[in-house]
């Protein structure tokens, strides 16, 4: 009988193990590193230990560690969660031999889907359809276009898609650097992609007496660098070809029995328009986006995961999948910019509680630069797919989300467009698409108006006059925000009158924390929350975070022009360049890992490499200066 467990893993997912291990009457354990030390899921487990260090390599990738942590705090079971080391064969092996339990799959099983190229020979051998595996050396440009793959490990790293044969070898190169750095394994192979492929997964849970389920599928194909962005059970694909789902099931019952699978897993295929699918893998722990099919079942698949590991028995048959779930992963990142992560402290994050929200912060948690950059997943459900989207899109576009940018705006945007609510998710919807609705120049002026006057209402609190207010006629009041890369700049005078401003707008009523405005005879109201450095302003106009602009700046704060600034705190991973090397703009010149994600450094113009101020493997913080590009001589 289990009595405490150790979650091997940090985050949302060590807090959405505990929320099930609790209510089992677990007491729970917690291994965390140095950077997340007050993080909320370390406060909210019964004990902690820390693993010194920031980095996964130091930390959570530690198994020895983890399991001294066990033993240490008395847990006498390990969940390993998602990520990390949760489909690590040896460090299964060696819970299982330090004499703890094992919340997760055999030992075998896990062994022989972590190589994707072993991996697809068994599923071959099984029934199971695969696409062919393609040798780098082998790929003809009929082959064309083709994914280069890491055999080991998931989440998108290691993957490139090639287009044009003279691009391959780079791309084997990066995808085999970033493999190894990420998994410790190079290996790489190509497959043909499919450019509007549907990526389809199959819930599995087996019980250590040969019962398999098939809990219900899920569609996970709007992605962004081959990480799922939105996730839905059951899939629309699937709805409209009515013998699909059953072929899916069968092969993936195939796939689990194969390798003579125990406990929850999942088998991802690929699928055309048609309904031909190919496995793509398997992954042999729960899925980030296990909600979905909780919401639509009524499991608690971690639930499961315990009673299967200590021996209890599956009824023959799951439940059957009722209504729609749409989770959304909301990323601390711009999409605008590449993905770029963002970091810094989130000052609020204020979401329905009509809503399922997973999430690992709360207000005043550190976004840090080690680790993913998922906030949270937020799930709904309901009986109509079509209804729980624009419920779901509504409530983000309601949520108040301060301190870090992050990917709201885009999940709106794709929870309302057409192509997502006609069931049209295939893998290429950005490509098709965009991604991102441009910024409205109006409603990001306005709000600067409203910041400007809260700040004005708050600079004067027991006086009766509007702040501003004169007696003659005055220069108007000026105040300049960032947005982005733009500065917004806001003129308005407060008379006896009123609110002088260009447009038609009228002032009702002003606030430190709220202004209401009318604005060609409609009346808004505009909550503004100030915080050191940035003013947030919600509204039903959309929300938007104004940098406030110094009208004097400290000279030493300014950088030369052509320096090349790190966007957020990560490591050099490669330079590919030398001091005195002649660049073009937009080449790449320095890569940095940060969040799980690797970002490219360009040339900002043509000119010559002046200085070069970091090396591979150096930590830098954001804002640093990494290199300067001069003009040619």
């Amino acid at each position: 009988m289990l009595t405490s467990v150790l979650v091997a893993n940090r985050g949302e997912i060590a807090r959405r193990i505990f929320r099930t291990a609790r209510s089992l009457g677990l007491s729970t354990v917690a291994v965390h590193s140095t950077a997340d030390a007050a993080m909320p899921f370390v406060g909210e487990a019964d004990a902690a230990v820390q693993l010194p260090g920031n980095a996964p390599a130091d930390t959570y990738l530690r198994g020895e560690l983890v399991i001294e942590a066990a033993l240490k705090a008395g847990a006498d079971a390990v969940h390993p969660g998602y990520g990390f080391l949760s489909e690590n064969a040896g460090f299964a092996q060696a819970v299982i031999d330090a004499g703890l339990t094992w919340i997760g799959p055999p030992v075998d099983a896990i062994s022989s889907m972590g190589s994707k190229i072993e991996a697809k020979k068994l599923m071959a051998a099984a029934g199971v359809p695969v696409l062919a595996e393609l040798t780098p050396a082998g790929v003809s440009a009929d082959d064309l276009p083709v994914l280069v793959k890491a055999s080991a490990g998931g989440g998108g790293r290691g993957m490139r898609v090639v287009s044009r044969l003279a691009e391959l070898p780079g791309e084997i190169e990066a995808a085999s650097a970033e493999a190894l750095s990420a998994f410790g394994d190079g290996t790489v192979f190509c497959e043909r992609y499919l450019t509007a492929g549907r990526h389809i997964e199959v819930q599995i849970m087996a019980d250590q007496h040969g019962t398999i389920w098939a809990v219900g599928e899920r569609e996970c194909s709007i992605q962004r660098r081959h990480q799922k962005v939105i996730e839905e059970a059951p899939s629309p694909l699937v709805e409209r070809i009515p013998s699909l789902r059953a072929e899916l099931f069968d092969a993936a019952r195939k796939a689990a029995a194969a390798i003579g699978y125990v406990g929850a897993g999942t088998v991802e295929f690929l699928a055309d328009e048609g309904g031909a699918f190919y496995f793509l893998e398997m992954n042999t722990r729960l899925q980030v986006e296990h909600p979905v099919t909780e919401e639509t079942t009524g499991l608690d698949l971690v639930e499961l995961q315990f009673a299967v590991a200590t021996g209890a028995h599956l009824p023959p048959e799951p439940p059957p999948t009722v209504g729609h779930a749409i989770e959304v992963r909301l990323y601390a990142e711009d999409p605008a910019q590449d993905w770029r992560p963002q970091t810094g402290v989130l000052r609020k994050l204020e979401l329905s509680p009509d809503l399922r929200v997973d999430s690992g912060v709360e207000d005043g948690s550190e976004v840090s630069p080690y680790y993913d950059a998922m906030l949270a997943k937020v799930i709904a459900f309901g009986a109509d797919r079509t209804v729980v989207a624009r419920r779901l899109a509504g409530e983000l576009e309601r949520a108040r989300i301060h301190g870090v940018g992050t990917n709201r705006d885009l999940l709106v945007w794709i929870l309302r467009h057409p192509a997502f609510l006609d069931g049209d998710t295939d893998t290429g919807f950005f490509d098709r698409h965009g991604i991102s609705p441009e910024v409205d120049a109006g409603v990001v002026r306005t709000s600067a108006l409203a910041a400007a006057l809260a700040d004005a209402a708050g600079r004067v609190p027991v006086v009766r006059v509007p702040s501003g207010w004169r007696n003659v006629p005055s220069q108007p009041q000026r105040k300049a925000y960032r947005v982005g890369a733009a500065t917004v700049e806001v003129e308005y005078r407060l008379t006896r009158d009123g609110l002088v401003v260009e447009g038609n707008i009228m002032l009702v009523d002003s606030a430190p924390e709220r202004v209401v405005l009318e604005i060609d005879g409609v009346r808004r109201s505009f909550d503004v929350a100030a915080y050191d450095g940035l003013v947030c302003v919600d509204s039903s106009l959309g929300s938007v975070a104004l940098t406030p602009v110094e009208r004097f700046v400290d000279p030493s704060q300014q950088i030369s022009a052509g320096s090349l600034v790190a966007p957020m705190p990560g490591t050099v991973i490669r330079v590919g360049v030398q001091v005195g090397d002649g660049v073009k703009q937009g080449q790449p010149l320095l890569w940095l890992e940060a969040m799980k994600m690797e970002h490219t450094i360009s040339a900002p113009a043509d000119g010559v490499l002046s200085e070069l101020r970091v090396e591979a493997g150096q930590q830098v913080e954001v804002g640093a200066v990494l290199a300067v590009v001069g003009e040619e001589a």
